[in-house]
């Protein structure tokens, strides 16, 4: 295997992915407080005990707390842990995923990530990976990209964009392989060449959505599936929610785009806000639904982001700075300030007498003659009979800057 755990813990481990729900705090604790093996020992033995009876007097048999006690635990949760228990085959799931390409990490092996620690009771008990990279090393340089399933084109554009953007910087794009925001931030890495990691609500030998196989497929070869849960595992709507802290947790920060009111991306964001994991958003139009999620985020901690370079700028290392934003430059923005004053002391749309130009712009008549002539030669103003007058396609900006139009 792949580590320092052993493999009791290993099997221990793999066990109560059988047995205890993604997130469970009350499962967790007791995992903290027994260690693995102890734990699915507890488990086992009263399961072993009953295991041979019906259906309902199993039940009652685990109801009435016969077998090894675990303390502060409810009776009927307890019931839930032994029957799940009474049915789990580590040895088999083990199986499985290593004749799929796969694996399972436990913390304390060297490939586990340590950021994971920090959601405490609610650490995965371990994790089910497909696909060859290292994924604590990958971990370390994440960034998460989720947003809505029934995203607009401007969302699947800004996702794909953000996907490839943060590839080619040498990112890795986490995502939960779902329709929209999620698929496009993978395809987006994918096309870049780049590296991209799947969270799944399922185990990592099930396709769901089944439209998205050939991506998952694709992803299994160039990058990696991980999940909570073992093998042939469904999705449920609360794996969903739950697989989303994992997602905050394993990232150095999440980027949200498109998301309403009532969206498991927000969760995610605000997971990773509860973590100290950068939140950011990509803003979009104020009269879409599908952004009003995001502009809500960014009302409070979340930090606006519009492409992959300021990202990096935020969750990188010192020195990944985006680059400077500003429109373009204008032939007149490289006049000298004396050259600028004349050119808007000039009329809009009609003549004006060297001295008339030399007063507003508050110099003597020679200096304001010498810059109109400067002015003449870079083609800015033209000499006429009745004085200096601006060139076409200046006049709007000189009214701009007298506050006209």
């Amino acid at each position: 295997m792949n580590g320092d755990v052993g493999d009791g813990e290993r099997l221990a481990r793999a066990a109560l992915t059988r047995v205890i729900e993604p997130g469970d705090e009350q499962g967790g604790r007791l995992l903290r407080q027994f260690g693995a093996v102890e734990l699915w020992r507890r488990l086992r033995t009263t399961a072993g005990d009953v295991r041979e009876l019906s259906g309902g007097e199993r039940a009652q048999r685990s109801e009435e707390g016969e077998g090894v006690p675990l303390p502060r635990v409810s009776a009927r949760r307890l019931s839930g842990y032994r029957l799940r228990a009474a049915a789990a085959e580590p040895e088999r799931d083990l199986t499985a995923a290593a004749a799929g390409g796969g694996r399972f990490i436990c913390p304390g092996d060297q490939e586990w990530p340590g950021q994971l620690d920090d959601l405490g009771d609610a650490r995965p008990i371990g994790l089910w990976v497909r696909g060859r990279p290292h994924l604590r090393i990958w971990a370390l340089r994440s960034v998460a990209v989720v947003g809505a399933r029934a995203c607009t084109a401007y969302g699947a554009h800004m996702a794909a964009a953000m996907g490839s953007g943060l590839a080619e910087l040498g990112w890795v794009v986490v995502s939960g392989a779902a329709f929209g925001v999620d698929g496009a931030a993978h395809r987006g890495a994918l096309a870049a060449g780049g590296a991209t990691i799947a969270v799944l609500a399922c185990g990592v030998d099930t396709v769901y959505p089944r439209g998205h196989a050939q991506m998952i497929g694709r992803i299994a070869e160039q990058g990696l599936i991980i999940s909570e849960l073992p093998p042939g595992d469904h999705p449920s709507p609360s794996r969903f929610i739950l697989r989303n802290r994992v997602i905050a947790a394993l990232t150095r920060g999440t980027v949200v785009v498109e998301a309403e009111y009532r969206s498991g991306s927000l969760a995610t964001a605000r997971s990773a806000q509860r973590l100290g994991r950068f939140t950011m958003g990509v803003p979009g139009p104020v009269t879409s639904g599908l952004s009003a999620g995001v502009h809500e985020l960014l009302r409070g901690e979340g930090v606006l982001v519009t492409d992959a370079a300021e990202v990096a700028e935020l969750v990188g290392d010192m020195g990944d700075l985006a680059p400077d934003r500003h429109g373009p430059v204008l032939a007149r923005d490289l006049l000298e300030p004396d050259a600028v004053r004349v050119l808007e002391a000039l009329p809009g749309r009609e003549a004006a007498d060297g001295r008339d130009v030399a007063r507003e712009a508050g110099m003597t008549a020679d200096e304001a003659l010498a810059k109109l002539y400067e002015l003449h030669s870079l083609g800015f103003v033209e000499r006429r009979s009745d004085g200096w007058q601006l060139v076409s396609g200046t006049t709007q900006s000189a009214d701009a800057r007298r506050g006209g139009a």
